[in-house]
């Protein structure tokens, strides 16, 4: 168990005295011969609403794993809250909620007596409150009204709900969740959208495994892409999507003559589509381009800047499309 000084350190870190609450350098694992992870380097800010974006198989859950000190490395090391792992997991991991692959729970129990053996199970159960914590748990969840159901009548959203409600039984520093929004229905999914966005705004760190691409657009701070065990990019969502692929396109009946200036201008693989042409701004102002296919005579009915999706930063950064299922 954690000395009183250990887990008083943790706590004080994670309220935000480290600036990353989670550090992942030169990370590789082996299966054998097969390499799941490759030198892989994480920079999570405290604070944030981190994505973990990959194509099924490259070793998102496995990183998972071992950030949680589930799974030992083959090389590198992982930090969690300032602590080394799997070193200091006693005194982190009451720190930290994780809901990693499918939520295993009693079938033959309510969901609100599950809730009750994980928190009797847990470090500093309380008995006193212990009713109140699995109430507030239920209730953030949307799963007041079934929480007298047996576990095995949920539906997969609603056992989906009760594997978060499990996390959020004590405050958490860290939340590391993996495919939060499996099963869940529309209405579910921006229940789940909304709770990660309060619980950041608490001031939990929420590291999000998802391949709902559009969910993550639009409750992520920062996003990391891996692709066969490797880090292809990391950084705010803001910058990551704006990194050399954000393009231009002007209305002009001048196709031609716009294509030259924007070419001559150093743009990239300007091209004409339908009555407008496009290219890519490699760093250009666009009142910039604006000003010079003005004065090159180029007639411009309009001029908008085109920003790519996560999908397509996804899909630029990986050379394929996203797997739904994975």
């Amino acid at each position: 168990m954690p000395t009183p000084t250990e887990a008083a350190r943790v706590g004080s870190d994670a309220a935000g005295s480290v600036p990353y609450a989670i550090e992942i350098e030169g990370l590789s694992k082996r299966f054998g011969a097969a390499t799941v992870v490759d030198d892989l380097t994480l920079s999570v800010p405290s604070g944030s609403v981190f994505g973990f974006l990959g194509p099924n198989g490259s070793g998102k859950t496995t990183t998972i794993r071992m950030m949680l000190g589930l799974v030992r490395p083959t090389a590198g090391s992982v930090a969690v809250l300032g602590r080394a792992m799997p070193q200091a997991s006693l005194s982190v991991l009451p720190h930290v909620g994780a809901l990693v692959e499918g939520p295993a729970f009693y079938p033959w129990l309510s969901g609100r007596r599950n809730l009750g053996r994980i928190d009797a199970a847990g470090p500093d159960g309380r008995r006193a409150d212990r009713s109140a914590r699995i109430e507030n748990a239920l209730e953030r969840v949307g799963l007041t009204a079934a929480g007298d159901k047996r576990y095995r009548a949920y539906s997969l959203g609603m056992r989906q709900r009760l594997a978060i409600a499990a996390t959020l039984l004590r405050p958490r520093r860290l939340l590391v969740l993996d495919e939060p929004a499996n099963g869940l229905d529309p209405q579910g999914t921006r229940e789940i959208r909304h709770l990660v966005r309060e619980l950041a705004a608490d001031g939990t760190t929420v590291f999000l495994s998802s391949h709902l691409l559009a969910e993550v657009e639009q409750v992520c701070t920062h996003v990391a892409v891996i692709h066969l065990g490797r880090l292809m990019a990391q950084g705010p969502l803001a910058e990551l999507g704006d990194a050399g692929y954000v393009k231009l396109r002007v209305e002009t009946h001048d196709a031609p003559l716009a294509v030259a200036v924007l070419t001559r201008m150093g743009l990239g693989s300007p091209a004409v589509e339908g009555s407008a042409v496009v290219a890519v701004l490699n760093g250009h102002e666009p009142d910039e381009c604006c000003r010079e296919l003005v004065l090159a005579g180029v007639g411009v009915r309009s001029l908008t800047t085109l920003r790519p999706s996560l999908e397509d930063t996804f899909v630029a950064l990986t050379g394929e499309g996203f797997d739904v299922a994975g």
